[in-house]
């Protein structure tokens, strides 16, 4: 590692700020900005700041296509994750493309559209109902644009829902028969002998969408899976990371099915993300390291491990806009047995661990409910 090397995550928010501060405890010199817009800003921060690592904790969204080629010519700087990792993060058709045909990974079946007139004929020919999902990708768990087609006069609105996320074009899937959503948190770094692959355990995950708007992003881990279906996630994270290429931690979410004829549980993949997101919250609980102590280290090029130390869960919400609300809650949030809060502008988390994953999701609701409550009473003035 560079002495006093200096880190610039591109991006801000709960997740970037927390990445600042592992890598700022393993003695860099951290600090996160807002993405630049254009190539020319690009270069005019590089040119102040003179970092030797630039770490891309953002939306492929965000980032301008020029942005992207901007960071795959800066031959003085290190680019986490690579540009070519970013270019796929940014377009979710030429990753589900890759992952299905080059790569030969499970999926569900899918088609894409560039209008309701090309949704309307997918429907027609895959027959409903299918999920549609905004080609833009987002690394916040929010599920914008998301919504599950079954009527065929509902393929307008479906559509404009999924353009008013940010996105020109939509994936639609056949749905298939989901046990559960669950995400391989896979973190790949440099050996002696070439590049090494390691695993956290698996983190289940569930937004209760029956509510305006969307329920709480629920989290635990570990999520139970069979000794098959757990070596064929890991096999297919492995295979998806080490075609991205790259160091650092990488987020794989998957899908867990049923075979309908022997009953054996089956994996799919869903997508990737060559970067953090909500889902690891849950680690700065369950693990000795965090998503982003091991995103850190392995960018640095330091040992890491995936030890889980407990089992834990948590709920990832928007926080309440009455912080004095929120903040009168927090006694008896805390007051539940091994919780703790994570509190920001942007995202309330409450987590809490146990001696099993059933009792540690339980405390997550009861903490979650504590500061939801609060912030209800607030403003209905009850």
């Amino acid at each position: 590692m560079v002495d006093r090397t200096t880190v610039l995550v591109l991006g801000t928010g709960e997740l970037s700020s927390e990445l600042v501060l592992s890598f700022q405890r393993l003695g860099t010199r951290a600090t996160a900005v807002p993405v630049p817009t254009g190539a020319a800003a690009l270069r005019t921060l590089i040119d102040r700041l003179t970092p030797q690592l630039v770490v891309v904790q953002s939306p492929a969204s965000d980032l301008d296509a020029d942005v992207v080629e901007a960071l795959a010519g800066l031959d003085e700087v290190a680019v986490f994750p690579t540009p070519t990792a970013l270019r796929l993060a940014s377009d979710r058709e030429a990753l589900r493309t890759l992952a299905a045909h080059e790569l030969g990974l499970p999926t569900a079946p899918f088609w894409f559209a560039g209008s309701v007139d090309e949704l309307t004929a997918v429907a027609e020919h895959a027959g409903l109902p299918l999920a549609i999902t905004p080609l833009t990708p987002s690394v916040t768990g929010t599920g914008a644009g998301y919504s599950v087609l079954s009527r065929p006069e509902d393929v307008d609105v479906a559509w404009h829902r999924a353009v008013a996320a940010g996105s020109d074009r939509v994936m639609a899937e056949t749905p298939v028969d989901v046990a559960a959503e669950f995400t391989m948190l896979t973190v790949r770094t440099q050996g002696p002998a070439g590049p090494v692959v390691q695993f956290c355990e698996p983190i289940g995950h569930r937004r209760d969408n029956s509510r305006a708007g969307g329920g709480p992003l629920e989290l635990w881990q570990p999520q139970l899976l069979s000794e098959p279906a757990l070596d064929a996630a890991r096999s297919i994270a492995a295979r998806i990371v080490n075609k991205l290429g790259g160091t650092g931690l990488f987020t794989v979410d998957l899908l867990l099915g049923t075979d309908p004829e022997s009953g054996a549980e089956e994996v799919y993949y869903a997508t990737v993300h060559p970067m953090l997101t909500g889902a690891g919250f849950v680690t700065t609980r369950s693990q000795r390291l965090s998503q982003f102590d091991l995103h850190a280290r392995a960018i640095l090029g330091l040992p890491v491990d995936t030890i889980m130390i407990s089992p834990a869960a948590g709920e990832v919400s928007r926080p309440s806009s009455d912080k004095a609300a929120l903040a009168r809650a927090l006694p008896d949030a805390l007051a539940i047995a091994e919780s703790d809060v994570r509190l920001s502008g942007e995202v309330c988390v409450a987590l809490a661990t146990a001696p099993d994953v059933v009792r540690a999701r339980d405390r997550a609701h009861q903490v979650g409910a504590v500061l939801g409550q609060a912030a209800a009473i607030n403003q209905t003035g009850k």
